[in-house]
């Protein structure tokens, strides 16, 4: 049947996830080897530069927010198997079945503009839909085996993928900076180098030379610096332990 094989992929492609960026890399090259169109306006260059940050900083903070109100064991990073011992109706998830899945969106989507080619932003969008689809469905159909009747009335009135503001309602915990630094650290490294592996490999086809500006030097080494401290923080310490989550 279509649908067990769609369920097959899905928790195929779960266990995988992490390696699309890797497979996003190859075509972002290959979107490089053309001029970027801003180029020859250096203002509107700077302006539509900064939307494209904006746009991967608000998938960013789409994720944090749904981090930062989780419990533990839901809405992870895990790639084995689908982990869930409560269901998460409350805060972000009231507006929006899988705002992780939006947050990366976003946070790629930013990216994907940085290189200014219209067919590659296209191409990314259906893939992203393609693969991820095949992703939610399979969680989905987890989540109605083990919650049954809530997940069933909660689905019913929350969208996919594109939130419902009206329908918010406040999460039943508290916000925790802490459960976020233990969790999103690599998800900030991983845009700040995202966007200078964009800037670097468009000077190096374009110029035959290895070129990164200062701001973008600094920014990657504070990110770094952070990393290395939560990651130290995360593995040697209880600092950012957080009860419950």
């Amino acid at each position: 049947m279509l649908s067990q094989d769609l369920h097959v992929q899905g928790n195929w492609l779960f266990r995988h996830r992490s390696y699309l960026p890797l497979l996003l890399a190859i075509f972002v090259v290959l979107a490089l080897i053309q001029k970027m169109p801003l180029d020859d306006y250096p203002t509107i260059q700077k302006i539509y530069n900064g939307f494209c940050i904006l746009i991967s900083v608000i998938g960013l903070w789409v994720r944090i927010i749904t981090i930062g109100q989780v419990p533990k064991r839901t809405s992870g990073r895990n790639t084995r198997s689908q982990i869930a011992d409560t269901l998460n109706t409350t805060g972000i998830y009231s507006m929006v079945r899988h705002p992780l899945y939006l947050g990366n969106f976003l946070m790629w989507l930013g990216v994907i503009l940085y290189t200014e080619h219209i067919w590659f932003i296209v191409f990314f969008c259906v893939l992203y839909a393609l693969y991820y689809e095949r992703i939610m469905l399979a969680e989905e159909e987890f989540l109605a085996k083990k919650f049954g009747k809530a997940y069933e009335v909660w689905s019913q009135t929350t969208p996919v993928f594109i939130p419902k503001f009206r329908s918010k309602r406040k999460s039943d915990l508290e916000f925790s900076l802490r459960n976020v630094l233990k969790r999103e650290y690599s998800g900030l490294l991983g845009l700040a180098v995202s966007f200078a592996f964009v800037r670097v490999v468009y000077t190096l086809i374009h110029t035959h030379k290895v070129r990164l500006s200062i701001s973008w030097l600094i920014a990657v080494g504070v990110c770094v610096l952070i990393y290395i401290v939560l990651r130290t923080l995360k593995r040697s310490t209880r600092i950012l332990h957080v009860e419950g989550r």
